[in-house]
Order: C-alpha cells, then structure tokens, then sequence
C-alpha cells in the first residue's frame, strides 16, 4: 500500500510541475483559452442584462443605440457559440464590448449615468459641438453628444483600414463603408484635418 501512495504522489508532483512549467513557459500577460473564454461570458452576459433593463422610451437616438447593442448581443452570443480559441473568445469579448458602448451611449441619450468605464475601441472622442467629417467624398456632421442633427453613435473603432473617433453622426456611414468592403479599396477617406480638432484622449477603466 505505502508503494502504491508513493507512486500516485509522485505521479501527481509530475502532472503539477509539467503544468507549473507551461504556465512559466507562457508570455507574461498571456491569457489561457479558459480565461479568454471565462471573460467573453462575462462580457456577453453584462450586455445581456444591460439590455433588459432599458428602454429607450421613445428617444430617437436611444432607441437607435439599443438596436445596435442587442445587435452586438446576438452576434456576440453566436460567437460564443462556434468559438474554440483565446483569440476566437477575444473576438466574442470585443463585439459584446462594442454593444456595451452603445448601451453607455443609449443611457447617455436618456440622461441616465452612464455606468462603469470601459476599455476604449477608438482613438478617441469626438470634442467639437459642430464637428465635420468627410468620408469617401461625403460630408457628416458630428458631435460628442445625441441630437436631432446626430442621432447616430458609434464607438470608435478602425474602419476602411483608418482609425475613426467615438462619436454622434448624422448618418451610420461606417455601415455602407465596411458592407461596401471600403478596407480593400480605400472607400473610406478621411481627412486629416477634419479630425485634428474633433479628437481628444479619453480614458477608459480596465477590462475585467
């Protein structure tokens, strides 16, 4: 009996020093697959009671918001769902970030507090009350605020292969731009000094 016990001990020192050694072995910062996919549920399951406890209550602008949160909320649930490694769980982890942007944009509408920061998409915010950007040859108004000119947000994030501020638009351009495949082709032009007075760093709290 005493050899047998010893046996298994020794068996079981083996089994934690191989995997003892492979979390050493992995890059500092590194996150596993189970983390990758413990923080995706996580994420997906916050915007999922977001959403249940809102209502837009007839807001032009929160209702837009929401639509395109519970639209996140569906594509981040399907993710999670044919999802099998850490970068396809970080996938599932950003796309529900991206709704719960909207949610904070949806309760920002309503003049609700907005909750809890969260980790930025974009380069920045737009700061300009009566901002302009021009996009593949159009001209959008843009804000860092909801209004009856700008009634459509989006969280920032890089599209036709540019990065784009968080913002209120008059229009949801970067819908055309990423269905039309503006990446490839260059759709998407920006200038540059159109948004050198619209942008401006803004914190964001850490992703947990």
């Amino acid at each position: 009996m005493g050899v047998v016990l010893v046996a298994v001990l020794l068996i079981v020192g083996a089994v934690a020093a191989v995997a003892y050694q492979r979390r050493l072995s992995q890059p500092y910062g590194a996150v596993s697959d189970l983390d990758a996919e413990a923080g995706a549920h996580r994420w997906v399951e916050r915007l999922g009671g977001s959403l249940s406890t809102l209502d837009a209550r007839g807001n032009a602008a929160a209702a837009q918001a929401l639509t395109d949160a519970a639209e996140r909320h569906r594509a981040a649930q399907g993710q999670l769902v044919t999802a099998r490694s850490g970068a396809q769980y970080a996938m599932a982890s950003q796309t529900a970030l991206e709704g719960l942007h909207y949610i904070r944009a949806a309760r920002i509408s309503l003049g609700l507090d907005p909750g809890p920061a969260l980790p930025d998409l974009g380069p920045g915010a737009i700061t300009a009350r009566d901002g302009r950007v021009t996009i593949d040859g159009r001209t959008y108004a843009a804000s860092p605020r909801p209004g009856d000119a700008t009634p459509y947000y989006y969280p920032g994030g890089v599209v036709g292969g540019r990065q784009m501020p968080g913002g209120w638009y008059s229009a949801p351009w970067w819908k055309t731009a990423l269905v039309a495949g503006a990446a490839g082709a260059g759709g998407v032009i920006l200038a540059d000094a159109l948004l050198d007075g619209l942008r401006r760093p803004h914190g964001g709290g850490p992703m947990f």
